[in-house]
C-alpha cells in the first residue's frame, strides 16, 4: 500500500548516499527472507536471480561484499516490474516453506520470520523518510499522498515538568519475553538520580524562539562537532523549513504546508537538539531515564496507521506525559552501546545491530511514520549525530538540584 501513490519514475530516486530508492527497499526486504529463510531452510529452492544477492544486500559482509550504498540510485535495472516479480516469487516460496515447517516447532525459522517481519516494518518507515527527502529537492514540491482527515486539536499544552525519584530501575528485555531485537537485551539494573521530564516534546513555536534568539549563531550552546556541522551545512533551521514572504512553511509528504507552531519540532539533528536543550537551560534525557518512565505508560500517540504523515500537536491530559510514543523520535543523550552482558545473535544474523554500536546516538519512542505495533518502551533506534532526515525531535530533561 505504501507504494500505491508512487509513479514509476519515483521508484529509482536517491538524492543522497544516506537514502535509498523505494525499489531498493522493496528488493532488500525480499532479499532478507530469501537469504535468511529460503536458502537455508526451503528444500530445492532456486534463487530468483543470483545477482540479487550482491545488489540488495545492505551490510551483511559475512554473506558477500554488498553493492555500494551510495550508488543504489544507478540501478535502473532490474526494473521495478522485475522487483515486484521477485517479491511474488519469494512470497510464494515463503508460503510453501511455512506449510512444510511448523514455525512454532522450528525455533530458528520462527525467530527469523519474526525478525524479517519487523525488519520489513523498519524499511516501510525508511521508505517514507527517504522518499520525503528525495521529493523535497524537487522544486515542484510533490505530494506523496493526500492526508487523512484528523480531528482538530487546540494549542499545545503549556510545558510542565514531571518529576521522578531516583533509585534502581530495570531496563531492557530478557530474551524469551516476546519479540525484541538483540540490542534491547539483556534486562539489567541501572541507578538513576532524581530527574524531571517535560510533559511533551518541544514545539515548532518553542524552537522558533531559539532561532530568533540567534541560536544558530551562538557557539556557546553547541558541541564542537555540532558547530562544525552547522557551519559545513549552513544550518539555520530544521530540515524542510522554508521562509517565504516573511512566513514559514514546511515540506511534508502531503506537500508544502504552513508551519504549525503547536506541532512537535522534527527533522533536527542530535547536535541541534542538544544545542536547543542547553539554550533552554535543560538537557536531553538519557535513554535509561526515558525507558524507565515509558515502561509504565500506554503506547499512545500518532503513528503511520492514522494516515497523517506529520507530527500532531499534543492533546489530552495536560498534567501528565504526552507523546512519549509516536509523532517524533526523541533524541537522547545516550551513545548507542551494548548493554552489560549483551551478546549478538549467532552467525551472520549478528550483524543486524551490534556492529553499529559506535559513533551513534539513541532515539526513543517512534514517530508518525512508525507502525503502532512495531514500537515498545525498550526499542532502541540509532542514528549519527548530524542526521536530520528521520522524524527526529526532542523532549527536555533536567536533573534534580543538588541536595534536593
Amino acid at each position: 500500500m505504501l507504494c500505491q501513490p508512487l509513479a514509476t519514475d519515483d521508484y529509482g530516486l536517491q538524492a543522497i548516499p544516506e537514502t535509498s530508492p523505494p525499489k531498493w527497499h522493496l528488493a532488500h526486504t525480499t532479499w532478507f527472507f530469501e537469504t535468511f529463510l529460503l536458502k537455508p531452510f526451503a528444500r530445492h529452492y532456486r534463487p530468483f536471480n543470483e545477482h540479487f544477492e550482491v545488489l540488495f544486500n545492505s551490510y551483511y559482509n559475512g554473506i558477500c561484499t554488498p553493492f555500494p550504498r551510495a550508488r543504489r540510485g544507478v540501478l535502473s535495472r532490474p526494473t521495478t516490474a522485475e522487483i515486484f516479480r521477485y517479491r511474488d516469487h519469494v512470497d510464494e516460496h515463503m508460503l510453501e516453506l511455512l506449510d512444510q515447517v511448523e514455525p512454532m516447532r522450528h525455533a530458528q525459522v520462527h525467530e527469523r520470520v519474526l525478525v524479517g517481519l519487523n525488519h520489513e516494518q523498519q524499511h516501510q518507515e525508511l521508505l517514507l523518510t527517504d522518499l520525503k527527502y528525495n521529493f523535497s529537492l524537487n522544486p515542484l514540491l510533490p505530494v506523496y499522498m493526500e492526508p487523512a482527515l484528523m480531528p482538530q486539536t487546540g494549542p499545545a499544552p503549556k510545558m510542565r515538568w514531571c518529576d521522578f525519584d531516583g533509585g534502581t530501575a530495570r531496563i531492557g528485555v530478557d530474551a524469551g519475553r516476546g519479540f525484541c531485537f538483540d540490542n534491547e537485551t539483556p534486562a539489567h539494573s541501572v541507578l538513576l538520580q532524581p530527574f524531571s521530564l517535560a510533559n511533551r516534546p518541544v514545539t515548532n513555536a518553542e524552537y522558533m524562539a531559539f532561532i530568533r534568539d540567534g541560536g544558530y549563531r551562538r557557539p556557546e550552546f553547541w558541541l564542537a562537532d555540532g558547530w562544525l556541522a552547522r557551519e559545513q551545512h549552513s544550518w539555520q533551521a530544521p530540515l524542510y523549513w522554508r521562509e517565504d514572504n516573511g512566513g514559514w512553511s514546511i515540506f511534508t509528504l502531503h506537500g508544502s504546508m504552513p508551519l504549525n507552531p503547536d506541532e512537535p519540532v522534527c527533522h533536527i539533528s542530535y547536535y541541534e537538539a542538544d544545542a536547543y536543550a542547553r539554550w533552554a537551560g535543560a538537557r536531553l534525557p538519557t535513554e535509561t531515564e526515558w525507558e524507565h518512565v515509558a515502561r509504565t505508560r500506554p503506547i499512545q500517540g500518532h503513528f503511520i496507521n492514522d494516515g497523517y504523515l506529520q507530527p500532531r500537536p499534543a492533546c489530552g491530559r495536560r498534567d501528565d506525559l504526552q507523546q512519549l510514543f509516536g509523532d517524533v523520535w526523541e533524541w537522547t543523550a545516550s551513545h548507542y552501546a551494548a548493554y552489560p552482558g549483551f551478546a549478538p545473535n549467532p552467525g551472520v544474523m549478528g550483524e543486524y545491530n551490534g556492529k553499529f554500536m559506535c559513533n551513534q546516538m539513541v532515539l526513543r519512542g517512534g514517530s508518525c511514520a512508525t507502525d503502532r505495533e512495531h514500537i515498545r518502551a525498550s526499542y532502541r533506534n540509532f542514528f549519527y549525530p548530524p542526521d536530520r532526515w528521520q522524524f527526529s525531535g526532542l523532549r527536555l530533561a533536567r536533573s534534580a538540584p543538588s541536595g534536593a
